[in-house]
């Protein structure tokens, strides 16, 4: 491997990343975030979404 190619790889690993943890961060405040807003047809919209991925919620 050249020093060329592991620069780009290091990037692309980087951005990868970057992007995993992103979504981590918007999923957890859809799910959390909205799950607890109140507003109840937000709340209910959350809570049911929760229930139609087999997610514990209370």
């Amino acid at each position: 491997m050249t020093i060329r190619s592991l620069r780009s790889t290091a990037a692309t690993t980087s951005r990868t990343a970057a992007a995993a943890f992103a979504a981590m961060l918007f999923g957890s405040f859809i799910l959390y975030g909205v799950g607890f807003a109140q507003p109840q047809q937000i709340h209910d919209a959350a809570h049911d979404a929760r229930h139609s991925f087999a997610f514990p919620c209370h």
